[in-house]
């Protein structure tokens, strides 16, 4: 698996093509920023060959025809395979990005598990409903495919994510096309591959490398995509939703968080803090609901602070190849000055920044150590804006009204998480928040039957479970006339009354 890495390509109609252009641009190793390998550029004419084939594909192949029961059959090879080259997937995924290969394994896994799940909730719980009216009619609803699939997906934890909409899409019976995130392209590669081998007819799935302002405008501006399910951030998802309304498009948004991590007095500090720690320094603290504002009641913030301290001298940072490491180097020079940059900008806003060291032999990577922003006011820009890094604003409170102000005075609305022994207060707090998600002494735990989304400028949509048939498909109504109900009989001529006819 260390073996030179091939050129990436784009997967056009069943065959890994090179672009219309000839170009290329270099994928960069986040640990050692040199260059891994080259990657096919797409443009406007790459986005339409690979919409031309889905639609074609769509419209004229078995896919969208075929039995679930056969159709199932792809998904679940796919998944199989998935399994088969879980090894590759976790090795391509820790040296594209820098997320460390003990949590890239979990991720390869979660990957199968996302297209099991989708071929037996199609199988299950893509029902329709239907209604018996007065002996008159039966009406009733199915569930169809929308047509092409505009799916665009960012570079953290990129396979998993991208499974997370490619398995509903297909299962559903629509067709793909994928543009993955420029600095993440090899495991969106692996899966065309694998789905290559499942043996899909040709042009159900499709892949386009490229960059956002080129391959994914022109992904959102086709008129022959009927959806664009986007995650990444804010910005770039209101661009997304202006630019996919002129071909009415339906879109599914899942942006950028802020997210609060509230912790009592009364609660498992030990277990608080574990989710804490996890939940802000896993995979680098490029996670979208990385609970990256720590509120602390008062009367236990200066212990708890001291705890979280020895957890962040204690955290191994070093390759992403070695299983013993638990943060690695960001995904991009671009991105680690970026964090950098917020990490200094909280120093002159008055924050006090406690952070691990690198060691010297790291520097050559994107390393940013696990980061402490004590003594935050929340109105500070390192506390209202998304780091995306392993940097944690911590605050105080003394009362639940403050704390719940606090926490939802921030334009982000992802997930949340509580943590308290008092239930009555866990309840009240969770639904006083202003979030798509939020967690009672859990940390981040998913259940693909519920749904996945954000409130505010963290979304819009829900995917996950069934709520991802609301977004994958349209649902018709069929109304069938049992009986011989009355029909109003405009414009039928009148018959000639019986006088009428006698004085004639």
């Amino acid at each position: 698996m260390a073996s030179k890495i091939s050129n990436v390509l784009h997967y056009i109609n069943g065959e890994f093509v090179e672009g219309t252009a000839g170009k290329y641009f270099e994928n960069i190793n986040p640990f050692t920023n040199e260059p891994i390998n080259q990657v096919a550029e797409g443009f406007k004419e790459d986005i339409d060959a690979a919409v031309r084939a889905a639609k074609a594909a769509f419209e004229h192949g078995p896919w969208r025809t075929m039995s679930v029961h056969e159709r199932m059959k792809y998904v679940l090879r796919i998944a199989d395979l998935i399994e088969k080259y879980a090894d590759d997937i976790s090795y391509l995924e820790s040296l594209d990005t820098g997320i460390p290969i003990s949590q890239a394994q979990k991720q390869a896994a979660r990957a199968a598990e996302n297209f099991r799940f989708y071929a037996e909730m199609v199988k299950t719980r893509m029902v329709g409903e239907a209604y018996h009216v007065d002996g008159q009619f039966l009406n009733y609803t199915i569930y169809k495919p929308v047509g092409v699939a505009g799916l665009i997906t960012p570079w953290n934890t990129p396979f998993m994510l991208e499974t997370w909409k490619v398995a509903p899409a297909l299962a559903t019976g629509n067709t793909v096309v994928l543009k993955p995130a420029e600095w993440s392209p090899l495991t969106a590669n692996k899966l065309a591959e694998i789905i290559h081998e499942a043996g899909l007819p040709k042009g159900v799935f499709n892949v386009v490398h490229g960059f956002g302002e080129t391959a994914g405008a022109a992904l959102v501006a086709h008129p022959d995509v009927r959806l664009i399910s986007f995650t990444g951030e804010t910005k770039t998802g209101a661009e997304i939703i202006k630019n996919s309304a002129d071909t009415l498009k339906k879109t599914s948004m899942e942006l950028g968080g802020k997210s609060p991590l509230i912790v009592f007095a009364d609660a498992d500090l030990e277990r608080a803090l574990d989710a804490a720690v996890w939940g802000i320094f896993s995979l680098n603290g490029e996670r979208c609901t990385a609970n990256s504002r720590l509120f602390v009641e008062q009367s236990i913030y200066d212990s708890f602070v001291e705890k979280l301290k020895e957890r962040v001298n204690n955290i191994v940072i070093g390759d992403p190849m070695d299983p013993a490491t638990e943060l690695g180097p960001l995904i991009h020079r671009d991105h680690w000055e970026r964090v950098v940059n917020y990490i200094e900008i909280a120093k002159q806003e008055g924050a006090e920044v406690y952070a691990a060291s690198v060691p010297e032999e790291l520097k050559k990577g994107n390393f940013v150590p696990p980061t402490l922003l004590l003594n935050c006011r929340n109105d500070m820009k390192a506390a209202q804006e998304e780091i995306f890094g392993p940097v944690m604003a911590v605050m105080s409170f003394e009362t639940e009204e403050e704390v719940i102000r606090m926490a939802n005075d921030v334009k982000y609305g992802l997930a949340a998480y509580v943590w308290t022994n008092d239930m009555k207060r866990g309840h009240r707090i969770a639904q006083a928040l202003e979030s798509g998600m939020a967690w009672i002494n859990s940390q981040n735990v998913r259940d693909l039957r519920i749904p996945f989304g954000g409130t505010k400028y963290s979304g819009l949509g829900r995917e996950g479970g069934h709520y991802s048939f609301d977004f994958y498909t349209e649902v018709q109504v069929v109304h069938v006339a049992i009986g011989d109900h009355p029909i109003p009989k405009f414009g039928k001529a009148k018959q000639p009354s019986t006088a009428s006819v006698e004085r004639r």
